[in-house]
């Protein structure tokens, strides 16, 4: 053995057990940590990093469909996206800030303005409603704190033609207008929830799972025929345009069951592009603008003497010598007509000699009866905005205005209220609640007038419309059918009094009238054309849109044409 071998001295031996000591020591301290980390602060570490990787987002419900009667759609739910972002994350000196906001069709610079503007912000739209190709493209960018989330656009594929009635939403699917503010409520449906894990840039990188589901709102079927519908707007549209008219309506009526088969009006606007949308395109005037009716009142006052029990339709009203004073006031007739039927006097227009009847009743008899039909009352369809129109009561000693009330004076009336008023004449006296929505089955209507005296004012309001009699409505007449109606030329209401140059021409009707299906209304506002009267303006759109309905709703004509017939169709081609 040499005397070189190096012996482990003592002190040697206790720095290896020290050092054991701190290693077993160290290993011991890590598995407790592991322990503590498992059991302990389980349950907090979890909770901190799901705080950072897990988020909880919305998922948009579909909004209910709106259909006509037929099924087809006025207003869908296209599935489109959402840029935002998040002010405190973005980096404003990334690069592809500017390919970003050239997509997007905007400025880098105001995209940057916008952002420090809002760096207190956790949340920041950048654009909203862009299609999903472009949505792709913007998350193929890779900008931490750009998201992109999902959501819906309304789209309205019959444009200008139904807008005045199905409405539009906002940009976050609201109702404003129409039905889709009426039925907000039903068609939105209710949103849900997902729990998902994003990245460190704020990306979708898993769904967890559904926390809700989204149900989808309901759907509104409505109770219009869209081809009625088009039918009526292209034949206002172009009344319209010829006539130089301020607006006008029209609406056409199921009699049976008082639903809305058609309501247009003008002017009117494209909700798909609202960018120069005005007042006066926005409203629903044949729900909500009100006019004097003029002369299409007249056959409610004949009602009303018929039902006083003082008349019978063979009753002759003298209105020689063709003007009547009441109050100082000259009421007076296109010519002097003499002895006159209540016929004759619908068919003539005799202001003199409704007059005569009027008051001739107690003070009360025309007010109830026309509140009775539906005016003055809110039609209750519950559109937002509906009017009710205006109907004074008069009391004895008012004779001049019970007297100007008999033609159509003194009280205001909406489209819709007037096509009701002569739904209830066409339902032999019944009156029907109008309705927006389909009906499975038709509601119970009220009587308001005996069926007899319906029938023959009806029979009465058919010498309007036939050349041979003479009437003021020859152009409302319809080739192979039966139209009983009335004319209205009324001065419009100004301040201090009337307009003398200007008119509402109306036209209101029931068809066939043997058998009636439909009650129409045409009313145009202020015509500056050669022709301003009822019968001149307003009859032919009532001719052409009841033509086009009846054959559209493949009702049966009701009368061989006369030769007078025959020639008027020549002349009104010619």
């Amino acid at each position: 053995m040499s005397d070189n071998v190096a012996v482990p001295t003592h002190s040697r031996v206790w720095r290896l057990w020290l050092v054991c000591l701190l290693l077993a020591a160290v290993s011991v301290a890590i598995v407790i940590k592991l322990v503590s980390l498992y059991t302990y602060d389980r349950e907090f570490l979890q909770s901190q990093g799901d705080k950072r990787t897990l988020r909880t987002m919305m998922v948009p419900a579909h909004r209910g469909l709106i259909t006509d009667r037929n099924g087809e759609a006025l207003a869908v739910s296209a599935p489109v996206a959402a840029v935002w972002v998040n002010p405190k994350q973005i980096d404003i000196t990334d690069p592809k800030l500017k390919q970003l906001s050239r997509m997007l069709g905007k400025k880098s610079s105001a995209v940057v303005g916008r952002i420090n503007k809002n760096l207190k912000r956790q949340f920041l739209y950048l654009k909203r409603q862009i299609s999903p190709t472009l949505a792709a493209k913007v998350q193929a960018l890779n900008i931490k704190g750009v998201n992109v989330d999902r959501e819906y656009k309304r789209y309205y594929p019959a444009g200008e033609v139904t807008t005045h009635l199905v409405g539009f939403t906002g940009i976050d699917g609201a109702g404003q207008e129409g039905i889709e503010l009426a039925y907000d409520q039903a068609l939105e449906g209710e949103t849900g929830k997902k729990l998902v894990m994003q990245d460190r840039l704020g990306r979708v990188v898993k769904h967890i799972k559904l926390l809700d589901e989204a149900e989808s709102g309901q759907n509104v079927e409505l109770s219009i025929d869209l081809r009625l519908q088009y039918l009526a707007y292209k034949e206002l549209k172009s009344a319209v345009k010829s006539h130089r008219a301020d607006s006008a309506s029209v609406v056409v009526l199921d009699i049976k069951t008082g639903e809305v088969l058609a309501m247009v009006n003008q002017p009117s606007y494209n909700p798909n592009d609202r960018s120069v949308l005005t007042g006066e395109q926005l409203r629903n005037r044949a729900l909500t603008d009100v006019f004097e009716p003029g002369s299409t009142v007249k056959p409610f006052t004949i009602v009303a003497a018929l039902m006083s029990g003082k008349y019978d339709r063979d009753s002759v009203v003298n209105t020689s010598p063709g003007y009547f004073f009441v109050k100082g006031k000259k009421i007076k007739d296109f010519r002097n007509y003499g002895e006159l039927s209540l016929t004759r006097i619908i068919t003539k227009s005799s202001n003199v000699g409704v007059t005569k009847l009027a008051l001739s009743l107690e003070s009360d008899s025309m007010h109830n009866l026309f509140s009775n039909v539906g005016i003055g009352r809110v039609p209750s369809t519950g559109f937002p905005g509906e009017r009710s129109g205006v109907l004074p009561y008069y009391s004895e000693r008012k004779v001049l205005e019970r007297a100007v009330m008999s033609y159509g004076y003194g009280l205001s009336v909406t489209p819709i209220q007037l096509a009701q008023a002569y739904a209830v004449l066409a339902n032999n006296g019944i009156r029907m609640p109008v309705s927006l929505l389909k009906l499975e089955r038709a509601p119970k209507g009220t009587r308001v007038i005996p069926s007899d005296i319906a029938k023959d004012v009806v029979t009465m309001m058919e010498t309007t419309t036939q050349a041979d009699k003479g009437g003021t409505g020859r152009k409302a007449a319809v080739y192979g059918y039966r139209v009983a109606g009335k004319t209205g030329t009324a001065h419009q209401a100004s301040r201090g009094g009337y307009d003398r140059d200007k008119y509402i021409s109306v036209f209101a009707g029931i068809t066939p009238a043997s058998d009636p299906k439909l009650a129409i209304v045409v009313m145009v506002n202020n015509p500056k054309g050669q022709q301003y009267s009822g019968g001149g303006v307003a009859a032919p759109i009532f001719s052409r849109v009841t033509a086009g309905a009846l054959r559209m709703l493949n009702i049966s004509p009701d009368q061989w044409p006369t030769q007078a017939e025959d020639e008027m169709v020549v002349q009104n081609a010619q």
